[in-house]
């Protein structure tokens, strides 16, 4: 009797810290996705709340600069570019606007005087992989997803301004991370990496944010840039954002627009 009174005793002594950690573990993860929702939450509220996430449709125009290993190719691409949730994207590039993209589900066309033709698999994997990732997609889609996970990495420094930090994970285990001004709320960049199909690596895309101005009630970057590997790619200046626009019945088809390219 006397042995087993200290054994007890012991067991449980040690099962007391365990479980206290385990509790306070599980809270601090609940504290933490708090947190992170709150965030977001704010984001979305900075950037117009409801009428945000109701969004129709956004034209932005403006002038797109290339980049080699961080150094800008010469001259700008003047381009149109519309978009409609969750899947409609439209660009039109040059001061004709005879050359046209299209990515419309999980598939991309091109348009020029040639006609219509798709393009190659992997500008459109490209372009799908980042709309998948996109900070709208995130909110509207991944947020509203219970098995999502959020994490609060808090503050961070992006672009010379203090951030809050977010990661949310999907249930396919993709992830994005968003940092936020801890002012104004607004996104300043987003963040995801993916595996490259042939060689195997791990790739990072980054896209920032900046020269907020209000459209229609709602702040809007008119300045884009896009990293890859920390390597700056491209960047995007807007001279005009609207958004909602009437855009026609037959606007999203790609046949009717090689229709109505000079020949």
């Amino acid at each position: 009797m006397r042995r087993v009174l200290p054994v007890a005793l012991a067991m449980l002594m040690l099962g007391m810290p365990l479980t206290i950690q385990t509790q306070t573990t599980g809270d601090a993860g609940e504290k933490n996705a708090r947190q992170a929702r709150a965030a977001l939450d704010a984001m979305v509220q900075a950037l117009g709340g409801q009428a945000w996430l109701n969004l129709k449709n956004q034209v932005r125009q403006g002038h797109a600069a290339a980049f080699f290993h961080g150094n800008p190719d010469p001259g700008t691409t003047k381009f149109w570019e519309y978009h409609e949730w969750p899947e409609h994207d439209r660009f039109e590039y040059t001061v004709h606007r005879d050359v046209l993209q299209f990515y419309i589900g999980r598939q991309g066309w091109e348009v020029t005087y040639r006609g219509k033709k798709a393009l190659p698999q992997d500008i459109v994997d490209d372009y799908l992989r980042r709309r998948d990732h996109s900070i709208e997609t995130a909110i509207k889609v991944w947020l509203n997803d219970p098995k999502t996970i959020l994490i609060y990495e808090g503050q961070r420094l992006a672009e010379r301004h203090l951030a809050e930090q977010v990661t949310l994970i999907s249930a396919q285990n993709e992830a994005v991370t968003i940092q936020m001004d801890v002012q104004t709320h607004l996104p300043l960049r987003r963040t995801f990496q993916w595996r490259d199909p042939l060689y195997k690596d791990k790739n990072l895309d980054v896209e920032e944010y900046d020269d907020y101005h209000t459209v229609d009630g709602l702040p809007t970057p008119f300045t884009v840039t896009r990293f890859k590997n920390d390597d700056m790619i491209s960047q995007r200046y807007f001279d005009k954002v609207s958004y909602n626009q009437p855009l026609g019945a037959d606007f999203w088809d790609v046949d009717t627009a090689a229709r109505r390219v000079k020949k």
